[in-house]
């Protein structure tokens, strides 16, 4: 059923939605006209201003815009969700699913999902530092004299957003998607203003164009891709964000309004610079009508930035907290700044170091066109990545035929190494900057799940077995005190350190034990009615299993509330919650271990650093024992 035969109150909150999505979804992908059509006739490889080049560049980001955010994202890739969940950690843990799959192969694909995951975090880094720096930089085309503010009125811009994180934004959320639904309108007008000057550029939707530019231009052409990419950074984000407004909502707002006002956009400033070549130095900008106008779309530019960054600023909590759940990422506090709105997270180790980060790229680069050089080569390396792990869902999991599924594969493979590659000659140029910080968030991501392996391998290689354990209490054991004694465990099938300690020292055991397992599983949400398991054993022990999705918030208390269905009522004053506290002895270099010994450092330092089981799981502080042991690694 389509928008247009949609019963009327059905239409109606499909269009509530997509304006909604407006302001999450398009914010990145609605800024590039800031500085695409720039960066591809005034950067760092120039093209002279000609009706066949410009014609040829338009031809390159329709099709960009249509093979990669249309057909690829758009049309093929939201199909694969997590029950709902998109962005590469749900493809990650669908392609995950594969029948049959040789460890080796799960293993070629998590690192894949991880990388891609991480460089996700360079993307965290560029686009506000890109965004904002090429909307102030709309004051140099209203007057020179304002050229020495612009990089100090950025900082302040951008300290001003990450401080206002820990406030969330729902408050003002619901702003977002109008003001981005008027800023999409502005694009339109302006570029239709523009067109009607020079309407020849509508013949640029011929591929003939692209192709043309391409056998003209040869070596050149394909240096042009670099920049052209820019005009589909933040495709990935209309997946990313499908669990938050559904696939319908996202093609609908896409199709019907984004997509065309998008692309006028463009024909209006290929139009310009045919008009005025001298344009070139900020097109963007001199498409106003009047001088008067530049100030007020420099404001409402801004804005947009802002809000583009502030999409992707919560991207990065939310896969940050996702990574946790999934046992990539140590914990970390995570704030919730909305009671109604479930995503609506803070995470302030992230915040202030993407402030720090951003920073410092600002002052680095100090402008968007230097800035252009570093942008891309992430965004690239990430949809490259997505397509190869949907290849994987669209055989294994859609049952496509290897024909099918390798046709799609090789055409979509092709168009993101063009992309690619033709950022691969900006490494040097500031491209390392984003891969820089991917590879490093992906060494810290793999480094705290191999640790994290061979620390549960060294735990249960030490213990014991619970059966036994439980038939030798069962005999005559130590003495039995008054409550319940909840000891957390990652193997409910053998006995807790911390149990074993508490013998150990206090040679009592309480009269009711409860071993409690937390299980995170592959998908974004676990329903209630599924997220407590419980298992009554002998001599007054229990095994209770609670299971998170990689996007539901641990509670432990309320979800030990749920037990009372189950016979198991706990009742928190007469509860004492024992935790292990294992210090991390890293191995001399003199002894083998299957782990590096910088990772083992590495390791250490995460595991000492990382949040307490009390904290994250939300257990009451005055309930908690906490019983500590060193853990060498193997």
């Amino acid at each position: 059923m389509t928008a247009e035969n949609a019963p009327h109150g059905e239409k109606s909150g499909l269009a509530a939605t997509a304006l909604a999505a407006m302001g999450v979804v398009f914010g990145d992908i609605g800024t590039s006209p800031l500085y695409t059509v720039k960066e591809v006739f005034g950067g760092h490889h120039p093209l002279a201003v000609t009706p066949e080049n410009v014609l040829g560049i338009l031809s390159l980001v329709f099709w960009a815009l249509t093979i990669t955010v249309s057909l690829k994202y758009v049309v093929f890739i939201m199909r694969a969700d997590n029950k709902g969940e998109g962005g590469i950690m749900a493809l990650t843990a669908l392609a995950l699913r594969t029948a049959n799959a040789s460890p080796r192969m799960l293993w070629l694909m998590s690192a894949l999902g991880i990388f891609g995951a991480a460089l996700f975090y360079g993307d965290a880094v560029i686009t506000p530092a890109m965004s904002v720096l090429s909307a102030v930089e709309g004051l140099e085309v209203a007057t020179p004299l304002l050229t020495p503010y612009v990089l100090p009125i950025s900082v302040s811009i951008l300290v001003v957003l990450f401080f206002f994180q820990r406030h969330g934004t729902a408050a003002v959320g619901a702003l977002f998607g109008p003001i981005m639904m008027f800023w999409f309108a502005t694009l339109g007008m302006l570029g239709l203003w523009n067109v009607i000057q020079y309407p020849a550029v509508l013949a640029a939707i011929n591929p003939w164009y692209a192709v043309a530019f391409f056998i003209e231009n040869r070596g050149l052409a394909y240096l042009a891709l670099g920049s052209v990419v820019l005009a589909i950074t933040g495709g990935e984000a209309l997946y990313a964000d499908m669990g938050h407004f559904g696939r319908r909502a996202i093609k609908w707002a896409w199709f019907s309004f984004v997509f065309p006002l998008l692309y006028l956009n463009y024909l209006g400033q290929g139009a310009l610079i045919l008009n005025d070549p001298k344009a070139i130095e900020n097109p963007f900008f001199m498409m106003a009508p009047s001088e008067l106008l530049v100030i007020p779309l420099v404001v409402l530019a801004t804005t947009a930035t802002v809000i583009a960054s502030q999409a992707v600023i919560s991207g990065a909590f939310s896969l940050t907290s996702q990574a946790m759940q999934l046992g990539y990422c140590p914990r970390i506090q995570v704030k919730f700044t909305s009671e109604r709105e479930k995503g609506q997270i803070y995470v302030p180790n992230i915040n202030w170091l993407l402030l720090l980060t951003v920073i410092i790229v600002v002052l680095g680069f100090r402008s968007s066109t230097n800035l252009a050089s570093a942008y891309g080569i992430a965004v690239t390396l990430t949809m490259m990545i997505d397509t190869i792990l949907a290849f994987v869902v669209v055989h294994s999991l859609w049952k496509w035929s290897w024909p099918r599924a390798a046709l799609f594969l090789v055409f979509f493979v092709a168009v993101d190494f063009a992309f690619f590659s033709a950022n691969v000659i900006k490494i040097l140029d500031g491209g390392w900057f984003p891969l820089t910080l991917g590879f490093a968030v992906f060494a810290l991501l793999s480094t705290w799940r191999l640790g994290r392996k061979l620390l549960y391998e060294k735990l249960k290689q030490d213990s014991i077995p619970l059966e036994a354990f439980i038939a030798s209490i069962a005999t005559g054991g130590p003495h039995r005190v008054d409550g319940t004694g909840v000891f957390l465990t990652a193997d409910p099938d053998s006995v807790p350190r911390a149990l074993l300690h508490n013998l150990y020292h206090n040679k009592v055991l309480h009269e009711r034990v409860v071993l409690l397992n937390v299980i995170g599983e592959d998908v974004p949400h676990v329903p209630e009615s599924e997220r407590v398991g419980v298992e009554a054993l002998a001599a007054g022990f229990h095994r209770v299993f609670v299971r998170y999705g990689f996007k539901d918030d641990p509670d432990l208390p309320l979800a030990m509330d749920l037990c009372a269905a189950y016979g198991l009522d706990f009742e928190m004053m007469e509860t004492s919650f024992f935790l292990g506290r294992e210090t991390v002895v890293s191995i001399p270099i003199s002894k083998r271990s299957r782990m590096a010994q910088w990772r083992q450092i590495l390791f250490t330092w995460m595991f000492r650093n990382a949040d307490t089981a009390t904290a994250f799981f939300k257990l009451p502080p005055n309930r908690v024992v906490e019983l500590g042991a060193q853990v060498e690694l193997s």
